[in-house]
């Protein structure tokens, strides 16, 4: 196999971009796209004729896709709900699939699906490409190695999603219970989500959520999340974000008993104790006295190839050439905990434990998909969002 082929179900804001900003100017190397799909006709004539490429062959109906033996692989960028569904389909065919954010919508979905996978002979992966940032990376290799000690505290303001009411009126299916499943948590949030639990490799045990409703825009779903967690040992994470607040933030801080690390402005910054400070506490004799320590900026690799990273990875591995960095099973951490801050929100902020109560929460979004309306007029749309990634 000289190079795979990719198919790409769902021709909107993201699959536009991968197949014009990454497979359309050679940045996957060992891959190309070799069909589309996208239900909405008018969707697949403004992609062709951004694309101008004849060896692209185009559907109205993904299973026809799946049964024309064109494709290797498929990336799969449709309305959360029918992530699970798709990747299953793919599997069912032997054909590898690489599934956008979020591995669906609740845990129930997403975990039937990983069952699934795990039985299935084709490769099942994530987009979760904020895990290629070389900055994450070197903290998860720091906290990995010991260096901040036992954790205390994150804490991540991640207010820099914002988004205009033209972003929300880019596809029928966005900004409602029927159609998106949620709102920030569930479509601008789940890289930080999930990096939340990958840095430190640990999921919190309690989540209280505070969540409100199309706050800052005319939407039902959450445009304003803080959430707020516990950890086994006792430390506890805070979790700031929103789609109304501009300039906005992007602050990530990490404690432990030997220092921390701060990531801010694509830079990590690490200060470091002389002494534990749990341990400098106790043997203390003077009242007000810090450790000793000193804050030095992290030299990391420079590398992060983001959505195109993760593509590559992909192809690479399926040629034998690279280990897989994000297999798919990886997804349902993040949608838990999704699930678990907006099943607090609905509730005023009760504290909801982890495993999540599935059945619940499914029950209590039936009840907000039953009275859920989606938008009209808006399925033709696609949004350039070429400037908020890195491609």
């Amino acid at each position: 196999m000289e190079k795979i082929r990719f198919g790409i179900v769902g021709a909107g804001n993201q699959g536009t971009l991968y197949s014009e900003k990454i497979f359309g100017t050679g940045k996957v190397e060992n891959g190309v796209v070799t069909a589309i799909c996208d239900t909405n006709p008018k969707k697949i004539e403004i992609l062709k004729g951004k694309l101008n490429d004849d060896s692209i062959t185009w559907f109205t109906d993904y299973i026809e896709m799946l049964d024309s033996g064109l494709c290797d692989a498929v990336l799969v960028e449709t309305p959360h709900y029918d992530h699970p569904v798709i990747v299953k389909e793919c599997l069912a065919r032997n054909i590898h699939v690489l599934c956008d954010k979020p591995a669906g919508v609740y845990t129930k979905q997403v975990r039937e699906m990983n069952e699934y996978a795990k039985n299935a002979k084709a490769t099942f992966g994530m987009m979760f490409n904020q895990r290629t940032n070389c900055v994450y990376r070197k903290m998860k290799e720091i906290i990995a190695e010991g260096g901040i000690g036992a954790l205390q505290r994150i804490n991540w303001i991640i207010t820099d999603w914002y988004r205009t009411d033209t972003y929300y009126k880019s596809g029928d299916w966005r900004a409602s219970w029927l159609g998106e499943g949620g709102g920030v948590l569930i479509n601008q949030c789940p890289h930080q989500i999930d990096l939340f639990q990958w840095i430190v490799d640990e999921m919190p045990v309690t989540v209280r959520g505070f969540c409100q409703y199309g706050k800052w825009h005319d939407i039902e779903v959450e445009d304003e999340v803080t959430a707020f967690f516990t950890y086994k040992n006792g430390a506890t994470g805070v979790l700031i974000t929103t789609t109304g607040e501009a300039p906005g933030t992007n602050r990530l801080e990490i404690s432990g008993t030997k220092g921390k690390l701060l990531c801010e402005g694509d830079k990590l910054f690490w200060t470091k104790n002389e002494a534990d400070s749990q341990e400098w506490a106790r043997n203390c004799e003077v009242g007000y006295q810090k450790p000793p320590r000193e804050t030095i900026e992290v030299e990391t690799d420079g590398e992060n190839p983001q959505h195109k990273g993760i593509i590559n990875n992909f192809a690479n591995y399926l040629l034998g050439k690279e280990p897989l960095f994000v297999p798919g099973t990886d997804g349902i951490n993040g949608v838990e905990l999704m699930n678990a801050i907006e099943l607090s929100g609905w509730y005023n902020g009760e504290e909801v434990t982890l495993p999540i109560d599935e059945e619940r929460y499914l029950a209590e979004l039936n009840k907000r998909r039953a009275t859920s309306k989606l938008q009209t007029g808006c399925n033709d749309k696609v949004v350039d969002n070429s400037n908020s990634v890195n491609v």
